[in-house]
């Protein structure tokens, strides 16, 4: 068979009896090659337990399991001459005879059957799987589990705060040095966190004090020894006033003088401010000439301080960061195992712990023989996707993995046993996670050598061809990056375009000049958001209204015909993906813009779930619920689509109430107005004491139609923050005693954000990150971001390895400005790579753009394109945005169609994504759907005659404790339940001197014998029903007690009346039609069993039986309203 060159560099990549190292460009089909590798090491009766393959996210190792799943389906369907010709392009060279055929047919259904299914996950997910394997030799918890960040950050709070009560010298001492330049203690303790081996083990102060070249004895008084001789005071006394008559750099430095006192370190510091620059050297400009002149009989003593001071002043500031360290460093050693012990007794581990515990299991002589025997049994292949990316410590668990392939046992000749990396330098942009692009050569050298003694040798590929993008975009990425080699960019790596002929256009528009500085005087100018002037706004709507133009125009770009041959369509919006730097700058403005211009949008590629309407709205309910007083909440819920109140309505309903009045009140004053609004809020009243965070935002959603009205206003968007909501409640739950006001607590200590999967943007518009659109592509790309990058480093933490520094603010010492220039040429090294990522995610079309500053040092993505596009041959080209502004920029551009060759060619338009009506104008009150009832709710008297009061707050407060005592006590042990019951009485409010009779009732009912059968294993309490019942609509209630048995259910509601009916007859109405309409309600979830209905009178520990006549009249006699 014959293969292009592009094909032939994957085949031989992924054969799978050699061992191989491969650098893949950008869209080369490192994904195609590694499901490649593994179908054929399958074809050759590799067991599937046997081949581990390590990926970078969970996301690449789904889509990698996809494919493979795909390809071996695919396979089992094939004809004969039809498989032959799929193996035949796989790389399959020997005879294809009809065994053969039959075991790749089989492949998939091996797969699938496989225990544990194929092993394609992360390295973290690796570790994880390993740790639960050998819990009690890695010194784990067998249930530990992953903490989330939320948990870790209260965590650190706990432990922050214990500490200062505890050690309030270690707290003091950080805190002391913390500055405006600092993120904040919490930000420090995660920095610290992220490097725990520099702080621990303990360093003593000479090996704290080494770099900087400070003796443990030298302190402040020694420094001040130094510079002042005992004749500074006059000195500066007669300095003085020559320097108020002198220039402006004399009269500055008078000022700074003036608070000058003595020999101290207020004086040293006044000195310095006088004196020496900014970098700490003597200032050429004081004194001026005429104070020179004025001062030349003392200015050998000037000249000698300055030269005191400047020699001072390094070690000042070494003497100030040591100290900072030392600081850091004393309470690290405290922080640091108490951290660790609060996390082994919660049974924690984070991801570093994964890493790191996962290694030293290997590495431990006492049991790494027995583990390795254990997994060299079970791995005969090693792959390994995204290598660059891969960190020192996750290459160091691979490498524990492979030794034993040329170890002992491991070595053993009956099996090949290979080992497959694949990565690509040019695309390492994950520092902040520990990777080091330089990691990639080293470890493929030393794999290199080890496999070499084997007689294994590892072969080294490369793979150039993409197989995404067109020739124009290649050249100018290969012309962007040359003689970027500290970057990563070798001048040997070129990149091919598989699809030559494929037409191809790169775009560079001109820079929107940056905007003047506002006014800050304008009162009416947005405090939250730039000004319609300010260069990022221009810049949105100039891509807005390009993308609105080239829809609506019908801008041609390229396709492939089924001939081969290149033709175009119409683009449309689900063809441009926008990245950037940063979520900050353009990226909201974008947004916006689009928004504004009508287009469809996928909206952020990370969701905020507090920042979200619907999460705010059912936020607001429930803070109400747990505190009745807050009419704020109140009034935003019920302008919300929950309710959906007019503007009027809340007017109304706030302006006319008495004063003094809370809105709550008011509210349910007037019942009569406001019917439906009334029935909810009371429902949630009621369960709002006993249902869990999750249950009752469930209820809302579900029994009161919530899902349905917020989507229905907000969109379909909107559904995502509801669903993290409830995926948070979960959270919640388990790591916390469950209480409403604890999980709003929770909820508002932390700015939670989700990822939205890019696939659901379907034909939209896609904004996100250049990081987030890592392994994405799309037809046109837009970098929007390309102005002067910010070089500050985030982190409060210099320095690599086991060495870290408390980075200071403005001058530092040398080992600090060594590691701060170290780190900003590593971050600039990255940038580099970042933009690479960026510019290979265009198939068809690259748009780079700028707004603001782009700095004198070329440094900035758009001069880095322009110079390469300069190189490339681009040519000058106008671009005019209309209103918004017109300039120059370059353009290269191959066979780029001018018309679309045929409108019916054209794919379908995609279909219109309605932006929410509310964006458009202020929706109109939503209609009120019919609502949903409680049974309760269906009339009819709820107690007798005789039973008076009942109907009372303080009735429905006693059932309410009765109700939850009767629920949870038989949850306990019988000797525990007269404590439990009380704390659980106490917790909800109950009254101390009504707490015996409330536990004699309760335990008359559950000690009861002839109830007994009621509160055995495998009865359900407190289960929540929602059906349609005819004739009255939409019911949701929940039932006390369900008994369920074949062919019966019986349905228990307690009842706390003082009064007790002495027959079913005499049941009040209003319970009789309740228990008809759970009866209804569980007729039409058990069609095929008899329905009973029961009432418990805990006044008299009865249970009367309802017979089924006597409760479905009075359903009946309930009317709709």
């Amino acid at each position: 068979m014959t293969r292009d060159d592009a094909t032939q560099a994957q085949v031989d990549a992924a054969a799978p009896g050699l061992s191989t190292w491969l650098a893949a460009n950008a869209g080369s089909g490192k994904t195609r090659v590694l499901t490649d590798r593994v179908a054929r090491l399958l074809l050759q009766d590799v067991s599937p337990e046997n081949i581990l393959c390590l990926t970078y996210t969970k996301a690449a190792a789904s889509e990698m399991q996809n494919r493979l799943f795909r390809r071996l389906g695919a396979w089992a369907m094939l004809a004969d001459d039809d498989l032959r010709a799929e193996l035949r392009q796989l790389g399959v060279e020997r005879d294809l005879d009809r065994v053969f055929l039959q075991r790749a047919r089989t492949l998939f259904a091996r797969a699938i059957e496989t225990p544990g299914g194929l092993r394609i996950q992360t390295i973290h997910s690796f570790c994880a799987a390993l740790l639960r394997r050998f819990p009690l030799e890695a010194g784990v918890s067998p249930g530990f589990r992953e903490i989330e960040d939320r948990a870790a950050e209260l965590l650190r709070a706990t432990l922050l705060d214990r500490l200062s009560a505890e050690r309030p010298d270690l707290v003091a001492g950080v805190a002391r040095h913390l500055t405006g330049g600092d993120d904040g203690l919490d930000a420090l303790l995660r920095d610290l966190l992220g490097r725990r081996h520099a702080f621990w083990p303990p360093r003593h102060a000479e090996a704290i004090r080494e770099p900087y070249g400070i003796p443990t004895n030298y302190d402040e008084a020694a420094l001040l020894a130094e510079v002042f001789l005992g004749d500074e005071t006059d000195l500066v006394a007669a300095l003085l006033p020559l320097l108020r008559g002198g220039n402006s750099y004399d009269r500055k430095a008078a000022d700074a003088l003036a608070a000058f006192a003595g020999p101290d370190a207020a004086g040293l510091a006044a000195l310095e401010a006088a004196f020496l620059t900014a970098k700490g050297t003597v200032s050429s400009r004081v004194p001026g000439k005429d104070v020179k002149a004025a001062f030349a009989d003392a200015m050998h003593r000037l000249d000698a301080l300055c030269a005191r001071l400047e020699g001072a002043c390094g070690r000042r500031t070494a003497l100030e960061a040591a100290r900072r360290d030392e600081a850091l460093h004393a309470f690290a050693q405290v922080f640091l195992p108490e951290y660790e012990r609060e996390k082994l007794l919660r049974g924690w581990l984070d991801f570093d712990d994964l890493i790191e515990k996962a290694h030293a299991l290997l590495s431990d002589p006492a049991v790494a023989e027995w583990v390795l025997y254990r997994l060299d049994g079970g791995i005969d292949h090693i792959l390994v996707d995204e290598a660059q990316d891969t960190s020192p410590i996750q290459w160091q668990v691979i490498e524990r993995l492979a030794r034993e392939f040329t170890a002992g046992a491991g070595a053993r000749s009956d099996v090949a046993r290979t080992i497959f990396v694949v990565g690509d330098k040019k695309q390492s942009i994950y520092s902040f996670q520990g990777a080091d692009p330089r990691e990639f050569d080293r470890m493929r050298d030393d794999f290199a050598t080890r496999l070499a003694e084997t007689g294994n040798p590892l072969q080294t590929r490369a793979l150039s061809h993409s197989f995404r993008s067109a020739a124009p975009i290649l050249a100018a990425v290969d012309a962007t990056f040359e003689g970027r080699e500290p970057s990563g960019f070798s001048p040997a790596e070129r990149h091919i375009a598989f699809k030559a002929a494929m037409p191809g256009r790169v775009d560079l528009w001109p820079v929107v000049e940056k905007a003047p500085k506002p006014d800050p005087d304008a009162w009416f100018d947005p405090v939250d958001r730039v000004g319609e002037t300010h260069h990022d706004v221009i810049l949105a709507r100039r891509i807005a209204g390009f993308i609105a133009d080239a829809i609506a125009s019908g801008t041609p770009l390229p396709v492939e015909g089924s001939d081969g041959t290149w033709t175009a369509r119409p683009v449309h919006a689900g063809d441009f993906l926008i990245l950037v730097r940063r979520r900050a700058g353009p990226f909201h403005e974008i947004i916006r813009a689009c928004k504004e211009a009508g287009l469809p949008i996928a909206g952020p590629d990370r969701l905020r779930v507090m920042a979200e309407l619907a999460v705010r709205d059912i936020a607001a309910l429930l803070s109400f619920l747990a505190t009745q007083e807050d009419d704020l909440s109140l009034a935003a819920v019920l302008r919300s689509p929950l309710f959906g109140l007019s503007e009027q309505d809340l007017h109304d309903l706030a302006h006319r109430r008495p004063q003094g009045s809370g809105l709550w009140e008011e509210l349910r004053r007037r019942r009569a107005d406001f019917p439906r609004s009334l029935a909810m809020l009371d429902d949630l009243r009621d369960r709002a004491d006993f249902l869990r965070p999750y249950d009752l935002i469930e209820h809302i959603l579900t029994a009161h139609d919530g899902r349905r009205r917020l989507t229905g206003r907000l969109g379909t968007e909107a559904e995502d923050g509801i669903d993290a909501l409830l995926a948070q409640a979960l959270a919640y739950e388990d790591t916390a005693v469950p209480s409403l006001t604890g999980f709003l607590q929770w909820m508002q200590t932390d700015d939670l954000e989700i990822k939205r999967s890019p696939e659901a943007a379907g034909a939209r518009i896609r904004v996100m990150t250049v990081h987030g659109a890592k392994g994405l592509e799309a037809p046109v790309v837009i970098l929007p971001d390309c102005a002067q990058p910010s070089t500050t480093l985030r982190g409060a933490l210099l320095g690599a390895g086991e060495t870290a520094f408390w980075k200071m603010s403005g001058a530092k010492p040398p080992p600090q400005q060594a590691a701060e220039d170290a780190a900003k040429a590593r971050a600039a090294e990255e940038r580099d790579r970042l933009l690479y990522v960026g510019m290979t995610r265009a198939e068809r079309w690259l748009i780079v753009a700028a707004a603001g500053e782009l700095g004198k040092d070329g440094a900035s993505w758009h001069a880095q394109v322009a110079a390469g596009l300069a190189r490339a041959g681009a040519v000058p080209q106008a671009f005019d945005f209309g209103a918004l502004g017109a300039g120059e920029g370059l353009r290269l551009s191959v066979g780029w169609p001018d018309r679309v060759a045929a409108p019916a060619a054209a794919p379908p338009p995609p279909e219109p994504v309605a932006l929410p009506e509310a964006l458009r104008h202020p929706p109109p009150a939503p209609v009120a759907p019919d609502p949903v009832r409680s049974p309760s709710d269906l009339g009819g008297a709820k107690a007798l005659p005789g039973d008076a009061g009942e109907e009372t707050e303080l009735a429905k407060r006693r059932g309410t404790l009765l109700h939850l005592l009767v629920e949870t006590l038989p949850e306990l042990a019988p000797g525990l339940r007269a404590e439990g019951g009380a704390r659980i009485a106490r917790a909800a409010g109950a009254d101390p001197a009504d707490l015996p009779a409330l536990m004699a009732e309760a335990r008359a009912v559950i000690d009861a014998p002839q109830l007994a059968h009621l509160f055995q294993p495998g009865t359900l309490a407190e289960v929540a029903l929602s059906a349609d019942v005819p004739g009255l609509g939409r019911l949701a209630g929940v039932v006390d007690r369900l008994v369920l048995s074949p062919g019966r259910v019986l349905a228990v509601d307690f009842k706390s009346n003082r009064t007790v009916p002495g027959s079913p007859e005499a049941v009040p109405e209003g319970l009789l039609r309740q228990m008809g309409a759970y009866a209804a309600m569980l007729g039409a979830l058990y069609p095929d069993r008899e329905v009973e209905t029961a009432l418990l009178w805990t006044a008299e520990a009865r249970l009367m039986s309802l017979p089924h006549s006597i409760v479905r009249d009075a359903l009946a006699r309930a009317t709709p309203s």
